[in-house]
């Protein structure tokens, strides 16, 4: 039995971030979009973002997520996730219940080496699919979300759930290679090039209890 966590959460670890300019063509084709994003959907910048978390409300877990880019809901910009994974269950439904996050369930390999290098593999019913190798380049710089503010929104059957998450850590400039997609899983993103990806160490995030739009839809 999951226990139930409702948020406010706070949450710490590790996560490498690759920023992208997706055209509509490839969102629309390899986003995995639901219904309610198709229509909303804006562009500008999206993410794929990997997390290592290293404590939370629901204990350490790790993530894997797709943004497509910026939507436009209750007359706002904001990002929406339509895919992602995560290593534990008590994650995956506390997501659902708490913001409207689709998260699904995937077993994660994640392996740091003394080089500043790390190595990803994702599977998911006994198939990889996903795997990437990151290395840290240059010297880290604090940061603070305040400098950026975002709002994630997603739909909890006919509401929608718009969420402001805040954090602080440090930042860094990354290199990524060997990314390996199946896109029957998750958007191939191993033929697009990021703008840039970078590493944020030793966050603390949190994630407080959304704004509920009730019958939105």
């Amino acid at each position: 039995m999951i226990v139930e966590k409702p948020a406010p959460w706070e949450l710490t670890g590790d996560a490498y971030i690759m920023l992208y300019r997706f055209s509509k063509e490839f969102v629309f084709e390899n986003g995995f979009l639901e219904d309610f994003q198709k229509n909303r959907f804006l562009g500008y910048f999206g993410a794929v973002v990997l997390v290592d978390y290293h404590s939370s409300d629901v204990g350490p877990y790790q993530e894997l997520l797709f943004i497509p880019g910026m939507f436009t809901f209750d007359w706002q910009k904001v990002f929406s996730i339509s895919k992602i994974y995560v290593s534990t269950l008590a994650s995956a439904e506390n997501g659902q219940e708490n913001w409207g996050i689709p998260k699904e369930i995937a077993s994660f390999k994640w392996d740091n080496y003394l080089e500043k290098k790390t190595e990803v593999l994702i599977n998911t019913q006994e198939k990889a699919f996903f795997s990437a190798e990151f290395k840290e380049k240059y010297f880290s710089i604090p940061v603070k979300s305040s400098i950026f503010p975002f709002k994630i929104v997603q739909r909890k059957n006919d509401d929608l759930l718009l969420t402001q998450p805040s954090f602080s850590g440090d930042i860094c400039i990354t290199s990524v290679k060997k990314i390996m997609v199946n896109l029957n899983y998750f958007p191939d993103i191993s033929k697009v090039n990021p703008l840039i990806t970078f590493k944020l160490k030793n966050f603390v995030m949190k994630f407080p209890s959304p704004t509920v739009k009730k019958k939105y839809f």
